[in-house]
């Protein structure tokens, strides 16, 4: 059983601080409070919204998001019952779903805004059309304790293209694994819910390029799981604005401090201004746990600014300060061009990570 393999998982709720900070994730894993995008399957959509361009679109979709919060505080607050609203016909769902999918005729899903017709097959720069494919997905018990076992789903391809890469296998290979209908994708959450998963984590590669197979999928499920965003965190706004009432817990990772480190490691342009921008989005009163991977070499370019940057714009988040950094992927064929990362951390920069988080006051490895 999974907990005698990560006992942390039970302990890590005995820590006030984690669950102060991931309450809302807490009482919908529990089964105390819906998920939120059950919660959105309930606001009615009552214009027609044939023939409206996107721009209008938008516009409806700002109104039912306040008409979402104020709803969504009261469900919080235990004024209301979710049980109490009605099911329409139509919903604040099919609203994001119809504009996702205009989205992806003109790809903006995430910040390259490629902005190709992936609806007709053409592809961008992460060479994914309309199609999404899942490599795998299962229980995953090597997530943070507070997710474990994680129902974990890895969408194949992905908007980095990151030389260091430990998933290149199906992130650099779009082609790679099974291809999944909106349906099939819903069947294989609930499957993992049914079957003991804490979540449903969408990772990869990475999940941005799939938003409109994920929600769509929310379509054919009302199964209360916690939903979680385990991404590179270079969506574009729009992307955001779709997300954040349906994302329950977020698991985004802050890789680079340094634009000019972002370019010449993952071919990343406007990194941090972006990744910054997303974070601003869900830092006032969201679940977030923020992965930050040490890189050998990277402990003043990146790892010092990020910590920083964390600690006065998003003092409510967890942080994992990751060690298992591993020269992979085109680092290990070409050491001499990668040379500053062609290693493992040594000990004293894993220990310099860590004096610098408790330094700046951040509560970081949300273990026991």
């Amino acid at each position: 059983m999974w907990i005698f393999l990560r006992p942390d998982a039970k302990a890590v709720w005995r820590n006030n601080e984690v669950v102060r900070r991931l309450s809302w994730y807490k009482m919908v894993m529990e089964d105390r409070m819906p998920a939120k995008y059950r919660i959105v399957k309930r606001i009615p959509l009552e214009e027609n919204i044939d023939g409206l361009d996107l721009s209008e679109l938008w516009n409806i979709h700002s109104s039912l998001q306040k008409r979402f919060r104020r709803i969504f505080y009261k469900i919080r607050d235990e004024e209301i019952d979710l049980n109490e609203l009605d099911t329409p016909d139509r919903s604040f769902l099919d609203l994001k779903i119809e504009i996702v999918y205009r989205m992806l005729s003109n790809c903006i899903l995430c910040e390259r805004r490629c902005k190709v017709d992936r609806l007709r097959g053409e592809k961008g720069v992460c060479g994914l059309d309309n199609v999404s494919r899942v490599s795998t997905y299962f229980h995953h018990l090597g997530e943070e304790a507070p997710l474990i076992p994680s129902g974990t789903i890895f969408f194949s391809g992905c908007s980095f293209k990151c030389v260091f890469c430990q998933n290149w296998d199906i992130s650099q290979y779009p082609e790679a694994g099974e291809i999944v209908s909106p349906k099939r994708l819903a069947e294989i959450s609930i499957k993992l819910r049914r079957s003991g998963a804490k979540n449903i984590n969408y990772v990869g590669g990475n999940p941005d390029q799939h938003l409109h197979t994920i929600v769509e999928s929310l379509r054919y499920m009302d199964i209360n799981v916690p939903l979680l965003w385990n991404s590179n965190f270079y969506l574009s706004n729009e992307s955001m604005n779709i997300l954040i009432d349906l994302i329950d817990i977020w698991l985004p990772d802050f890789k680079y401090g340094s634009d000019r480190c972002a370019l010449r490691l993952s071919s990343i342009p406007r990194y941090f201004e972006v990744v910054t921008r997303n974070f601003k989005m869900i830092c006032g009163e969201e679940n977030i746990i923020i992965r930050h991977l040490v890189l050998p070499n990277h402990i003043e370019c990146c790892t010092k600014p990020i910590l920083k940057w964390i600690s006065e714009n998003c003092p409510r988040a967890l942080v994992n300060i990751m060690d298992q950094y591993r020269p992979e992927y085109l680092v290990a064929r070409y050491p001499k061009k990668w040379s500053s990362i062609a290693r493992r951390l040594y000990i004293n920069e894993i220990n310099e990570a860590y004096y610098i988080a408790e330094k700046y006051g951040i509560c970081f490895k949300p273990v026991s």
